[in-house]
């Protein structure tokens, strides 16, 4: 294979691993949808801490989700 036929190989190569990282990053970023069902007195709860916090309910609610998996890889990683 001369130099130029290589280096348009590699070229596609990298582009197909770009291509395969890019999927991969949607697919990680991409939201599921969960049905939830809350009482109303949960929900007015919620609605006030996420305006507290400038947020939406829904952010909120997927915040206070986050940190609690934070803590709790934490509480794992040191025991």
């Amino acid at each position: 294979m001369d130099p130029v036929e290589r280096e348009k190989a590699l070229q596609d190569r990298l582009e197909r691993i770009d291509a395969l990282e890019r999927e991969l990053k949607a697919r990680e970023s991409a939201k599921k949808q969960v049905p939830l069902r809350l009482s109303a007195t949960l929900w007015n709860e919620l609605a006030a801490w996420a305006e507290d916090d400038f947020r939406s309910v829904n952010g909120q609610i997927e915040y206070i989700l986050t940190e609690a998996v934070r803590r709790r890889r934490g509480r794992r990683e040191q025991q």
